[in-house]
């Protein structure tokens, strides 16, 4: 008979509790998945509807964003496309059918998706009162995640937001402070020839700059992040992201434009 002590023993002992330990793991992971993408789904709604500024602690989300409508771009067209409602733009961007390579990269991402997602939202009468654009890029430390709000006539800012991001608290990651991210309210992306003209500044803005419309004051202390900043929105509002989108949408908003709806 086999000692307790055996190498044989502590080995069997040792692969019970591992195989014990994975089967706890699996179902614990199955049970919980759908808990989970709730909760992503959730956060993510409470996010687009705060840079929409029209949430609310303890606000009904379902309810909410049913004012919401998710549409999908082209970013080379700037027209909408039909895309499956499972559709995710950050695994597109990782397939070499659906994505492509950048070869100039001032975001720091990499690789963009051919299809991107906007968010119109829509007040009472039906009418688009917020254009929501998922933005992301490299700061100091880490990819920085965020959503962009714009006025319907899809040049001014009504709002910024991020919502993950690995910056340096109290530096960097002012990013997530309210009273920053209100700098952004009412400035301009694009100038008079439709050229992509935003930018966060070192320091701040001078109250008499003539470019004052188009200039955010950079975060105290973190000039590599703030740059990221600057430099992920002018990538993702340009010509190889939304720009052809947006401009469509601001002809359409001219007295003599057509809209598809």
């Amino acid at each position: 008979m086999a000692s307790r002590d055996s190498i044989a023993n502590t080995l069997r002992v040792s692969f019970m509790v591992c195989l014990v330990c994975a089967i706890v793991v699996s179902t614990a992971a199955v049970s919980l998945r759908e808990a989970q993408q709730q909760n992503r789904l959730q956060f993510r709604q409470t996010n687009i509807l705060q840079v929409a500024g029209i949430y609310e602690p303890g606000m009904d989300l379902s309810a909410a964003f049913e004012r919401v409508e998710r549409r999908f771009v082209e970013f080379e067209s700037g027209n909408y496309v039909d895309m499956p409602d499972d559709y995710d733009p950050v695994r597109a961007a990782r397939d070499p059918e659906m994505g492509r390579t950048l070869e100039r990269d001032p975001a720091g991402i990499r690789r963009q998706p051919k299809v991107g997602e906007v968010f119109l939202v829509r007040d009472e009468a039906d009418e688009v009162s917020r254009i929501i654009l998922p933005v992301h890029g490299y700061g100091l430390w880490s990819t920085m995640y965020g959503f962009l709000a714009l006025e319907p006539d899809a040049n001014t800012v009504a709002g910024i937001s991020f919502y993950e991001h690995g910056e340096t608290p109290g530096l960097g990651g002012d990013i997530e402070k309210p009273r920053w991210q209100q700098l952004w309210e009412g400035k301009r992306l694009y100038d008079e020839d439709g050229e992509v003209a935003i930018r966060v500044v070192k320091g701040a803005v001078p109250e008499d700059a003539p470019n004052r419309e188009h200039r955010v004051d950079g975060l105290t202390g973190a000039t590599i992040t703030s740059e990221g900043v600057s430099q992920l929105v002018r990538f993702w509002v340009g010509e190889r992201a939304f720009g052809p989108y947006l401009d469509r949408v601001r002809k359409e908003n001219q007295p003599d434009g057509n809209s598809d709806g």
